[in-house]
Formats: C-alpha cells, structure tokens, sequence
C-alpha cells in the first residue's frame, strides 16, 4: 500500500508567463506578479471547473493505459 506521501505527491501541469502574453498580442511592460499570480489563479480555476477531470479520465486510461479499479 502507498503512503499518503506517495498518494499525494504532485505533479506540475503547466504554469503562465509573461512571455506567453507576450505570444497572444498582450502589451506586458508594467504588469505586476500579483497579476500575474491572480491570471495564474483565475485560469487554474477554469480549467478545474472545465476539464481537468475530463481530461484526466481520457488521457489516463485512453491514452497512457492506466486501468481503472474495479
């Protein structure tokens, strides 16, 4: 059996910089790390809300073959 340690160990997905604003048209000279940790926030939040669970059903058992328990 695996230890809550193990359990709950984390894995980064992505993150959001300044740059990748700067990619989508978006003027970043005077944006504040608090913006920025509130856009982080704010679309941390979509996607849970949206497809997180979605997408960590498909790709895990579809895609790398993680079998579900039965």
């Amino acid at each position: 059996m695996e230890t809550f340690e193990e359990m709950s160990k984390e894995f980064k997905i992505t993150s959001v910089t300044r740059e990748d604003l700067e990619m989508r048209g978006f003027d970043t000279t005077n944006i504040t790390d608090e913006q920025m940790e509130r856009l982080a926030q704010k679309m941390c939040d979509d996607y849970l809300e949206q497809m997180f669970w979605i997408s960590l059903d498909i790709i895990a058992e579809d895609i790398i073959g993680i079998p579900k328990k039965k």
